[in-house]
């Protein structure tokens, strides 16, 4: 491996934060599980196979800790997502800015009634830079399924927001 844990802790440490955070929506929870993930990945680096990416891998222990996590409180945790979304754009005006906002927490909430992995998909996908092949990889699916889940789901996503958009205006 040519970089050292040091390098990997700072150039992927933000990448596995918000996919922690994504998964748990609990900001200490999430660094806590960030921290614990890049101690397993200098623990286990000799098992780094170089087969994918190093962000890749560290996605994958981070799923598996944030599993473990899950297993050890017994109960499933809610995901809603309260960060941007790089895909809306920048608002103009105060107005502007709350419709957007409106927007983005509508989006969050019809992702989370999404049932997994197809949520944990469509947050890797808003959230990382990963490829659809690498957020294949992470979640043990193709990156065909990974390519057409997405464009799948994002179109349904966009219908469900349209009808619930035109049944608040018909009240």
């Amino acid at each position: 491996m040519e970089q050292n844990n040091e390098e990997i802790y700072q150039k992927y440490y933000d990448e596995v934060f918000q996919y922690l955070f994504c998964l748990c929506h609990d900001k200490a929870l999430a660094e806590d599980l960030t921290q614990e993930t890049f101690i397993c990945a200098t623990f286990g680096i000799h098992k780094f196979r170089n087969d994918c990416k190093i962000e890749v891998w560290l996605c994958q222990i981070a799923k598996n800790l944030w599993n473990k996590e899950l297993k050890r409180q017994k109960k499933l945790t809610v995901i809603s997502m309260d960060s941007e979304i790089g895909e809306i754009g920048a608002s103009n005006s105060v107005e502007d800015e709350l419709i957007e906002r409106e927007k983005r927490i509508e989006l969050y909430k019809q992702i989370d009634k999404l049932e997994s992995p197809t949520k944990e998909l469509m947050y890797l996908k808003l959230t990382t830079e990963l490829s659809f092949s690498e957020i294949g990889q992470v979640l043990g699916k193709s990156e065909l399924w990974s390519r057409v889940t997405y464009y799948r789901t994002k179109k349904k996503l966009k219908e469900n927001i349209r009808k619930e958009e035109e049944e608040n205006e018909s009240k």
